[in-house]
This record gives structure tokens, C-alpha cells and sequence, in this order.
């Protein structure tokens, strides 16, 4: 099968505007003819491979970003948008999807904002929601701060001379720069809650509940509510948020990250990852970490020069429900989507809590992916009391996961197991697994026959 041509006429114009350069400038740049360029630009003319790496050359800037960008997420997200019950007397198919994207990709990306902001048809506005509000934000820097990246390293150098003991030379810091004392205190005395800065009595309060990867975490991250204060300051600044509960749940996101990459330094990091195969486990021992925050320290990994794989991370509970969302640089479809698979196994990881499961799945435009999930427990729950279970779901292009520890036996290129984004959005019709037909799809009923699927639909 020929491969795929890549036309991202829009992710160049957006380049070359964002460094201020016209076409003629920017040609000369990359030794091409303005014509080309323009044609290029046009979506008239597919990006080659030489004019990929000059452009990475003379731009600082991911080549992959030019398929990750695609006004709307791309053909395979405006086509999801474009099942919604309302479109389904219109019968766009795939072509139309495509040529719509090269010919106009700017009405293109406006109708997938419009759409997005009145909720996929409903009449709440996202723009009201912070959640949504600060994961477009998360998701505008790929979730990579390289300024708090920075901070944390330098900070994180500075301590390991003066202990090997990170939480104790947090703690130390604390009390010798910044006149705070750590103190764990019972579960009693803390019933429902895990960290509580105590301003009075100078102390950063800890619940005795919280196991040690908690606690390096809880104390770097209060260390970050000082020492990288201008960092956080700027970034939430940057966001212009008029919601104040957005920016404030910007800012907890932030303090996360900071305190995720002072315990696992970016450079040690992704140098641990590249030795051991990204393999979570040592990971999680070598850096004192806990398997979340190693999960979401995996989506972070995209400085420039020293680039990891682009991981994305989910986290759902057992409805179903996603409550946290990084796509990272990925630009997986997995992640975006409001509907999950039954066969995908992120679902089954409840029946076997802590073990890691891992899945090749393939999506219906071909996109293949090496997926891994487990179960996690959020920290402070006590005896009788309600325990929260979530599983968390990782996943790398599975053209990228060879050098995986968890690929190790499989055929990355042989069978996996197709899935879909939600019975909706779903259009493989002799799926066992299917609840509901895809929207706009009229079912197909016939007395006469039982296939291995109970409900059956039109085709395209």
C-alpha cells in the first residue's frame, strides 16, 4: 500500500508567519522556488522528504507536529464530529472529508471549533467549563514546560549535593530557606485530607497515609509553589484565563508537573528511559516515583534536541469516565475521543488490579498503537471507607515502540486487535462488542439471519 501523502500546507503557512517571513524569503531559506513554496502552502503539492528535513534544519520545530496539526485534529477527527445525529441526512464521506481539508483547512478547523464550543450539539458552551478550558491549554504546549523543565533540573542537581535522600533535602530546604517545617501527622487527626500548609505554625502538614513516592511529591510540589513562582506566574499569565477556577487548576497542574520533574530530572529521565526501554517498573524504583506519576512524566518528554517518545496518557474509572487526558505529542485519537472500546484492554485492566497489561490495537484508519494499562488507588483511603479506583492508559505508535521492554514478543507489524473510538464513532460492522449502531447509520434488521453481531447497520 502506497503510503500516505503528507500535505500540511497550513502547518508551513503557520510556520513562516510565525517567524515573519514571506514566501520569498522563506523559499530562498530552504533553497526552493516560491512557486513551489506557495503551491506547498496550498496543500497543492505534498511535503517531500528533503523539504522535511530542511525544514527541520533551519526551523526549530518537530516534524511530526505537521501531521499532528491538521486543522481540527485531521479527516479522522472532523469525521467523528461529523457523526453526530445532527449531519446524518448529509452523507459526507471520507473523500469529501479530505478534499475539504486541502482545499479550505481554515473553514475546516472554524467548524470543529464552532462545534467543540457548543458541546458537539448540546447547548452548554465547553468554553465554560475549566477542565476543558485548561486541557486546551495543556494540550496548546503539548504538556511541556521547558522553562519549569529547566528550574526543576537545576534545583534537583543542587539538592543531590547536598543529600541522597530527596525527600530529606526537599524537607531540609524547606526549613532552612524557607522557614517551613514538615510534619506527618495520624489519619485521625487528617481524615480527609492529604497535605495542608499550616501558615501559623509555619508547618507543611502531611497525612502518615501517604506512601513515600506521596510524599517526595507532596513536599516537591510545595517547594514549587515557591522557588518556581515566576515560571508559574508567567505561564498562567500567558493563558489569560478569565475564569479564576481555570486558572487555579492551571496552576495545581503546573505545580504537578514541576514537582514530577524535580523528582525525576528531565535529562536523568529520559536518559533512564532510553536504557532501561522505558520499562515503568525500574523506572518507578529508580526514581523513587509512584506508576502514574511515571505515566504522565512520559507524555512530558519533548525538549527540543532531546526528544522522547511521544506516550499519550488517560486515566478513566470503571463507568468509563476520563479524568485525566494527555495526548502529549502524539496526537492519538484514543485520547480525544469522548468513546472507548470495550476490546480495548485499558477496560479490562479492574479484573487483574496492579498488574500491567499490554495491547496492540489498530484503529480503522490504520493507526496502530502499542498500549499498556493498570490499575492505580489514589492515595489516603482508609479501612471502611469508600476506595477510588482508576486505570491508566498508556500507548506509542507501535512504528515507534520497538525499543519498548514491554514489546518484547510481539510481532508489531502482525495481527492486533481492532478497536474503535466508542460504538458511535464506530463504523466496523461485525464487531460482537457493538451497543449501538454508529450515529447517523441505519440499522439493517433481517428475521431471517443471526449474525456474530446483534445489531447491523447500512454501509457507507
Amino acid at each position: 500500500m502506497a503510503e500516505r501523502k503528507l500535505l500540511a500546507g497550513h502547518a508551513i503557512r503557520r510556520l513562516r508567519r510565525g517567524a515573519g517571513l514571506t514566501q520569498a524569503a522563506m523559499a530562498d531559506m530552504l533553497a526552493i522556488s516560491p512557486s513551489y513554496l506557495n503551491l506547498v502552502e496550498r496543500n497543492q503539492r505534498p511535503i517531500s522528504a528533503t523539504l522535511l528535513i530542511k525544514l527541520a534544519e533551519s526551523f526549530d520545530f518537530d516534524p511530526r507536529s505537521l501531521a499532528a496539526g491538521e486543522p481540527g485534529g485531521g479527516a479522522d477527527a472532523i469525521r467523528r464530529r461529523l457523526a453526530d445525529p445532527m449531519f446524518a441526512d448529509l452523507e459526507i464521506d471520507r473523500n469529501e472529508v479530505e478534499e475539504w481539508l486541502a482545499s479550505a483547512p481554515g473553514g475546516a478547523a472554524a467548524f470543529a471549533r464552532v462545534f467543540d464550543r457548543i458541546g458537539g450539539g448540546a447547548v452548554v458552551e465547553a468554553g465554560d467549563d475549566p477542565v476543558t478550558l485548561v486541557r486546551r491549554e495543556i494540550e496548546r504546549w503539548r504538556n511541556h514546560f521547558a522553562d519549569l523543565d529547566a528550574v526543576a533540573e537545576a534545583l534537583a542537581d543542587e539538592l543531590r549535593l547536598g543529600a541522597g535522600d530527596l525527600y530529606g533535602a526537599i524537607a531540609e530546604r524547606l526549613r532552612a530557606k524557607h522557614g517551613l517545617t514538615i510534619r506527618v501527622l495520624p489519619a485521625d487527626v487528617l481524615p480527609d485530607t492529604l497535605r495542608r500548609l499550616d501558615l501559623h505554625a509555619r508547618q507543611l502538614q502531611l497525612s502518615e497515609m501517604l506512601d513515600p513516592a506521596s510524599r517526595t511529591f507532596a513536599v516537591a510540589f510545595q517547594l514549587g509553589q515557591i522557588e518556581a513562582k515566576a515560571e508559574i506566574d508567567a505561564l498562567a499569565k500567558g493563558a489569560a484565563f478569565t475564569d479564576r477556577a481555570a486558572e487555579r487548576l492551571y496552576r495545581r497542574h503546573l505545580l504537578g508537573y514541576f514537582a514530577a520533574a524535580l523528582m525525576m530530572p528531565y535529562a536523568r529521565f529520559l536518559r533512564g528511559c532510553e536504557t532501561t526501554g522505558y520499562d515503568i517498573e525500574l523506572l518507578q524504583r529508580r526514581f523513587g516515583a509512584g506508576f502514574e506519576q511515571v505515566a504522565h512524566r512520559l507524555t512530558t518528554l519533548q525538549r527540543v534536541g532531546a526528544r522522547g517518545l511521544p506516550f499519550f496518557m488517560i486515566r478513566i474509572d470503571r463507568a468509563g469516565q476520563a479524568s485525566k487526558r494527555y495526548p502529549g505529542a502524539s496526537g492519538a485519537a484514543l485520547v480525544e475521543a469522548d468513546g472507548r472500546c470495550p476490546l480495548w484492554r485499558l477496560h479490562h485492566a479492574f479484573d487483574r488490579p496492579g498488574s500491567l497489561m499490554v495491547q496492540l490495537v489498530e484503529l480503522e484508519d490504520g493507526a496502530r498503537w502499542l498500549t499498556m494499562a493498570r490499575t492505580v488507588t489514589p492515595q489516603g483511603s482508609r479501612f471502611g471507607a469508600v476506595h477510588a479506583e482508576f486505570a491508566i492508559g498508556l500507548g506509542v505508535a507501535a512504528a515507534q515502540a520497538g525499543v519498548l521492554a514491554a514489546a518484547s514478543g510481539f510481532d508489531l507489524a502482525g495481527r492486533a486487535m481492532p478497536i474503535g473510538l466508542g460504538c458511535r464513532a464506530c463504523f466496523r460492522n461485525d464487531c460482537p462488542q457493538r451497543s449501538v449502531a454508529p450515529a447517523g447509520r441505519a440499522l439493517l434488521i433481517n428475521e431471517r439471519e443471526r449474525k456474530t453481531s446483534a445489531l447491523t447497520f447500512a454501509g457507507d
